[in-house]
């Protein structure tokens, strides 16, 4: 693997950098403010360390405990230039990354910092949050990236589409990228994410010649795992044909009848009806302003008194006005038009069309030790020299920063895991 070159993968991925690059500057001369300035941050971030301490090594040579008040995890950062600081207050998770990859600050471990964010993101307020004309710059950004039907599939090839090869090397044998469920810390990741498939299956009442649909298909592990168990006939639709390649491939490999079908194919162009729907994850691609178009897209293709399993992303509802209101560091750097759920409002929506909201269960430190093995596979593919050629050194410190973020904020609770059974009632 050569490091050395412009990335050819995931350049998708990185061109946010041109829209924040004037934040970077305006943060490299607030840097030049006196000491106390930045001090001054530090005691807002510290007013707001309910649980938790984070050990400050500092530009200026001093050592800070911010928190200390309750338990939580301890967080040890090198903040090396003022300007990281800056970068946070003016442009939030975007700007923190940023200063990362500016070298303006490391820690021998990001998780327990990014867990002591979200486990105090209330008390926090707008400490971690982009401000001002920041905000709306972050806002507008994202904002380019709506789901519409060209949008989504652009959106979309932007991550899925880095290659087969890529996700092969640290995803699980059956290329599950979506949250296991585990029975025991001691279970391996693929014995825990068949236990997920068969989770959400298991909700669906499926028998043999059940219509079942996957919004949102991957790389066909749940298709597989659906035919197999249940001989049903399965329509699975996605907009990423690297996907749906393998996805194909996989199913007529256990679709005897040759009824069975992978589809590239928009949600809201789906024709039904259906016994059954499954979307494990898909829906935090939709975006706020499409929840209602993918909510009635399953009211319409569902039989009635048929059921749909959902798998989704969650984030805490006293935090969701101040994270919609911008955009985070996974929504400027990995998953375009990205947006996590607002339980309640979701459920609404659902109500408001007919389909009762049954049965959740929460996961979310099943995902946080999901990531954490995610990440063990991928820093081993890296090791070993395993990755497809494309991807340089900057793309990989992302995926890393990325990986890290998010089960540091599984660990902290402010985002949830959940499945939830909707049954078309009329």
């Amino acid at each position: 693997m050569n490091t050395h070159v412009s990335p050819r993968r995931g350049k998708e991925l990185l061109r946010a950098d041109r829209a924040y690059r004037a934040g970077g500057g305006m943060a490299r001369l607030i840097a030049l403010a006196p000491a106390r300035l930045f001090h001054n941050m530090l005691d807002r971030i510290d007013a707001g360390l309910a649980q938790g301490t984070i050990e400050g090594h500092l530009p200026d040579g001093s050592v800070r405990l911010l928190g200390g008040r309750g338990k939580g995890p301890v967080a040890v950062v090198h903040l090396h230039n003022w300007a990281a600081l800056a970068r946070l207050a003016l442009s939030g998770s975007v700007g923190w990354y940023r200063a990362w990859e500016a070298r303006e600050w490391s820690s021998p471990d990001p998780v327990p910092l990014f867990d002591l964010f979200m486990r105090n993101g209330e008390a926090l307020g707008k400490a971690g949050r982009a401000r001002g004309p920041w905000r709306w710059l972050n806002r507008a950004i994202h904002s380019l990236n709506r789901n519409d039907r060209r949008g989504a599939k652009r959106n979309i090839h932007a991550h899925y589409d880095l290659g087969n090869d890529f996700y092969r090397l640290w995803l699980d044998q059956a290329m599950n990228y979506s949250s296991a469920l585990f029975a025991d810390p001691r279970q391996s990741l693929e014995d825990a994410q068949t236990a997920k498939v068969d989770a959400i299956l298991d909700r669906l009442d499926l028998r043999s010649g059940s219509r079942l649909l996957e919004i949102g298909c991957g790389w066909g592990a749940l298709a597989e795992r659906a035919v197999e168990r249940h001989d049903v006939l399965y329509t699975g639709i996605t907009l990423s044909a690297a996907q749906a390649e393998i996805a194909d491939a996989r199913l007529h490999a256990v679709d005897l009848s040759g009824r069975s079908r992978i589809e590239l194919c928009d949600y809201r162009d789906a024709q039904g009806p259906y016994d059954a729907i499954a979307s494990v994850e898909m829906v935090e691609a939709v975006g706020e302003a499409y929840w209602p178009a993918y909510l009635d897209a399953i009211a319409r293709l569902l039989r009635p008194g048929g059921k749909a399993a959902i798998q989704y992303i969650l984030i805490n509802d006293a935090l969701f006005e101040r994270y919609a209101a911008s955009s985070d560091f996974i929504q400027a750097y990995i998953f375009p038009g990205g947006c996590l759920i607002s339980e309640s409002r979701f459920r609404a929506l659902a109500e408001a069309r007919g389909l009762a909201w049954r049965d959740v269960r929460r996961f979310g430190g099943d995902y946080a030790e999901t990531l954490r093995q995610w990440r063990e596979r991928f820093d081993a593919a890296v090791a070993a020299d395993q990755l497809p050629a494309g991807f340089d050194e900057r793309f990989i410190r992302l995926w890393r920063y990325y990986l890290q973020y998010c089960e540091g904020g599984f660990r902290g609770g402010g985002i949830d895991v959940a499945q939830v059974t909707l049954e078309k009632t009329a």
